[in-house]
């Protein structure tokens, strides 16, 4: 495909946005991709296995002379970010990011916008359990979905043109109103997610069964708890703290579906159990004809995890 931006700028490199390396340099969806990291180590070892076109060592090196910006640090990063940033940022650039929430991105990056500056939120639902930048690959974001948010500074050719960045990255794209993004993505992704750390929170403090045998006996469920819970804890710290009444919301509804179906092993009742996991089965079965994930065993994926 035709070269969607000429220079690109990622700031911060984790899985996302390494991802979003490999994925542009394969599809030849932008020019000239430029990084930047916080920490030495990981700008060095973006060098060394030859992520992005440059890695510089200053934000305002990144940034200046940049056609697309994307912010891919964690939530409550973004703000200091900008504040950083928007001194160097040319009229006719466009921000975007990769952010698990977008109401609380919007919140901080709208105040520090410049004027002539597009912003274009984004969220990408794609990942690993993995982070930093030996962790993307350019296949990460296929058949996934990324979705975009509305804001008053980007017209329709700003839009169009990080819609059509995302699909040369192979996504699929869906524009979607931001408190509405937040609910959707608490059912989905966070809510999930804090489950998955309470569950394996709840087998390391049951002292009558060792660490031993959670490792070794652990079923199909368990281990899958413990692939989502060894996600990057800083970015889910962020998440949950900046999506804190839609989460609230769904764990509510959760609880209550949980104590009725504690009533319900209670008091025996097979039918309501029954009923209930033949609807549950329903939705699964409706994911994979999406093709959002597939029947095969153990979902497809490997046993081992990839990459470090």
């Amino acid at each position: 495909m035709s070269q969607v931006y000429d220079r690109v700028a990622l700031i911060g490199l984790g899985l996302i946005a390494s991802s979003i390396f490999w994925a542009s340099k394969r599809n030849n969806v932008s020019g000239h991709i430029k990084g930047f990291a916080r920490s030495e180590q990981t700008r060095n070892t973006a060098r060394k296995i030859k992520l992005c076109d440059e890695v510089s060592d200053s934000l305002e090196n990144t940034v200046t002379d940049a056609d697309l910006i994307i912010l891919c640090v964690p939530v409550g990063a973004m703000e200091q970010v900008m504040v950083e940033i928007a001194p160097y940022l040319k009229s006719g650039a466009t921000i975007t990011d990769v952010g698990s929430v977008k109401r609380a991105v919007i919140d901080a990056v709208e105040p520090h916008l410049p004027t002539g500056v597009k912003f274009v939120p984004a969220h990408p639902l794609a990942g690993t359990e993995h982070s930093g930048p030996k962790s993307g690959f350019a296949s990460l974001f296929d058949n996934r979905w990324c979705l975009l948010t509305d804001h008053k500074s980007a017209d329709e050719k700003a839009q169009n043109n990080v819609m059509s960045f995302w699909k040369g990255l192979g996504a699929n794209v869906e524009f979607m109103d931001a408190d509405h993004h937040d609910l959707v993505l608490a059912v989905t992704s966070h809510a999930p997610h804090l489950i998955a750390y309470t569950m394996v929170g709840v087998a390391d403090d049951i002292g009558k069964v060792t660490d031993s045998e959670v490792i070794k006996y652990s079923a199909a469920g368990f281990r899958d708890f413990t692939r989502i819970a060894a996600s990057d804890p800083t970015m889910w710290r962020d998440v949950f703290l900046s999506n804190k009444e839609a989460t609230l919301e769904i764990l509510g509804r959760f609880t209550e579906e949980l104590f009725d179906l504690q009533r319900a092993i209670r008091t025996g009742n097979g039918d309501k159990l029954l009923n209930y996991f033949s609807h549950t089965r329903s939705v699964r079965r409706g994911i994979i004809e999406a093709g959002q994930d597939t029947e095969a065993p153990n979902f497809g994926r490997n046993i081992e995890p990839d990459g470090d």
